[in-house]
């Protein structure tokens, strides 16, 4: 029965292959369960409550994702996203995190209308192939880019020279090392798993090494949620003081998601002969309907996860792939302890190794017409240095755009494309900066 609903058959899929993906998916991801409540109790949002929002938000959405849109897509709250709405619009900008939740619900709405209508896949359609693959390429070079800076063979430099090498004699950086030599040897060798058997074994060298220690105890009840449930504040998101921050996480998730979804696509073979993603509707549906959910359990914007390319990589082309990493969510709120023992360098490496393998679609962009290599150089470099997806994507839409007009090809910007690059225009001029 599963196999005939997740369409195993026609996708060449099996159900131990999927079930592993979905494990490698949420491994690799699992960190967000700790990372968004930090980042969000900068904004006076309670940890407790603020963790079960985080896991919930994400069980509804990527079970969505893989019943509905049957996509092997997680979906969770966006980092980037989370940071915008602590640290500029609570910090800098004064306003209450009640307030910044009004705002994504609203965002959310719009997203679900105009995905009903049709006008989302329709703008999703109008990008130009070479952008398209851009966006493989740039989410391949900002998984590598996060993975380095996760394990601490990358760090935080000074102001002349940004970053810089980590400390190679620290022992968690000679694991997270080790974990990318494995993942490469396996990988190498067509051992299936190789992402999760590599997690898996340099969480247990840490632990048998006595550098992360095991949980006091393996079981805890769920946060209570109350403090966040329902605490948006809508009216105080539609005033005008406030457009800035909507149109900003408006176009932010917009383009994210886009992106998001058409280079996981890319990466897992879904786009058909034309570059599209079939019923791409229902996917972006789903990060609709988990976006409004994410705003009303009391936590920020929500949409697919650039680490379901771990699983991808590991097997996963079904809806299952998504359903297990849902689960295995849910099962997070009473088993918390259990996963916040595996540690960044753990499961960074993964992140590298995936995304050198996205960036293999660099091949395909066409490198002799500069009309068309320009602008996706913009998004790739944008992407990845600025450490914003959607910054990248909009900084190539009006890159494009503006080229074409320039060299006397505007011709051949679609319509689509003309609303996209307005969108991104409006963003960098309204933009909080």
């Amino acid at each position: 029965m599963l196999q005939r609903f997740f369409k195993f058959d026609e996708l060449n899929a099996n159900l131990k292959q999927e079930t592993l993906a979905g494990i490698t998916t949420f491994l690799t991801m699992s960190y967000i369960i700790i990372v968004n409540p930090k980042i969000l109790e900068a904004a006076g949002i309670p940890f407790g409550p603020s963790m079960a929002a985080t896991i919930l938000s994400a069980f509804f959405g990527t079970l969505l994702m893989g019943i509905y849109a049957k996509r092997p897509f997680a979906v969770a709250p966006y980092m980037g996203e989370n940071a915008f709405v602590a640290f500029t619009v609570v910090k800098v900008m004064g306003f209450s995190w009640q307030t910044a939740l009004g705002a994504i619900f609203i965002g959310g709405v719009l997203f679900a209308l105009l995905t009903i209508v049709k006008i989302r896949s329709w703008l999703a359609n109008a990008i130009p192939e070479n952008l398209k693959i851009g966006f493989a390429v740039g989410i391949g070079l900002f998984l590598t880019f996060i993975g380095l800076n996760e394990t601490g063979i990358v760090t935080i430099g000074s102001p002349g020279a940004p970053v810089q090498v980590g400390n190679l004699n620290e022992a968690k950086i000679l694991l997270a090392i080790l974990g990318f030599i494995i993942i490469g040897f396996l990988m190498i060798k067509r051992i299936n798993g190789a992402i999760l058997i590599s997690i898996l074994l340099i969480t247990f060298i840490s632990i048998i090494s006595g550098m992360q220690s095991l949980p006091e105890k393996f079981f805890s009840l769920p946060p209570d949620i109350t403090p966040l449930l329902f605490h948006l504040d809508i009216p105080g998101a539609l005033t005008w003081g406030f457009f800035s921050v909507v149109l900003t996480v408006f176009v932010m998730d917009f383009v994210d998601t886009m992106g998001t979804l058409l280079g996981l696509s890319y990466k897992a073979n879904l786009l058909n002969d034309k570059g599209e993603l079939p019923e791409i509707e229902k996917p972006m549906l789903v990060d609709a309907l988990a976006t409004i959910a994410a705003s009303l359990l009391g936590t920020t914007t929500t949409g697919a996860y650039i680490e379901s390319a771990t699983g991808i990589e590991a097997g996963g082309k079904t809806g299952f792939t998504a359903v297990v990493v849902s689960i295995l969510f849910l099962l997070a709120l009473f088993f918390e302890p259990i996963f916040s023992v595996i540690p960044a360098y753990a499961y960074g490496p993964s992140l590298i190794i995936v995304g050198m393998l996205m960036i293999t679609a660099v091949r395909k962009i066409s490198f002799d017409d500069l009309t068309e290599l320009i602008p996706v150089f913009c998004l790739i470099i944008m992407m990845s240095f600025t450490y914003n997806i959607g910054i990248g994507m909009t900084a190539g839409f009006v890159i494009y755009s503006l080229i074409k007009v320039l060299s006397g090809r505007y011709r051949e910007v679609s319509a689509g494309m003309w609303i996209l690059t307005l969108l991104s225009c409006l963003f960098f001029i309204f933009y909080p900066y």
